[in-house]
């Protein structure tokens, strides 16, 4: 093992803490779910900061990173959903959203060319709105409960740049596609 392959490997960590955050949602000990969870961001930005940093980037962790992101998001989602404390239709648009840009990144992968992922803006609001709400989430029930409009405006800030940031990528993605098919 080199330190080149530390993100690789705290990105690998971020998977493994997928099943204790859901599973302590699921049984409602929102304490510990809110631990790992920021734990979880935490090595996310500590495995962003040294691939920066130290140039230790590969293209396996390029993948592997988001992908490890999307898993706890959603699942996080959907278990905040299934206890049905957030709605139905919010876990479903994070899920159409993720569905529809990972499909159509194969896609243009497959037919196009190469798809370097660069996230854009609203995309980057739109993951920090659903990590904000999730931890509010959290906090509500773990620690102390919080106002019913601050949740509510996170669940409307994460549905406008779901709806944002999702036709933002079928706008760009799609006319890139038809420019680079000879159209």
């Amino acid at each position: 093992m080199k330190r080149s392959d530390l993100p690789n490997i705290l990105t690998v960590f971020r998977f493994l803490l997928v099943p204790p955050v859901v599973y302590y949602m699921l049984n409602h000990e929102f304490g510990p779910a809110l631990v790992l969870f920021a734990v979880a961001g935490f090595s996310d930005a500590l495995d962003g900061f040294l691939a920066r940093r130290y140039h230790w980037t590969s293209r396996m962790g390029a993948l592997m990173d988001p992908l490890a992101d999307k898993l706890l998001m959603v699942s996080s989602f959907l278990a905040l959903g299934w206890l049905g404390l957030l709605p139905y239709w919010l876990v479903g648009l994070v899920i159409l959203r993720d569905l529809v840009i990972v499909t159509g990144a194969i896609i243009y992968n497959a037919r196009i060319e190469l798809v370097e992922a660069d996230p854009s803006i609203v995309s980057k609001l739109n993951t920090l709105a659903q990590i904000l709400l999730v931890l509010s989430v959290m906090f509500s029930r773990a620690i102390q409960e919080l106002p019913a409009f601050w949740i509510d405006a996170l669940i409307y800030s994460v549905l406008i740049t779901i709806v944002w940031s999702g036709l933002g990528y079928v706008w760009t993605w799609g006319r890139r596609a038809w420019q680079r098919s000879g159209h």
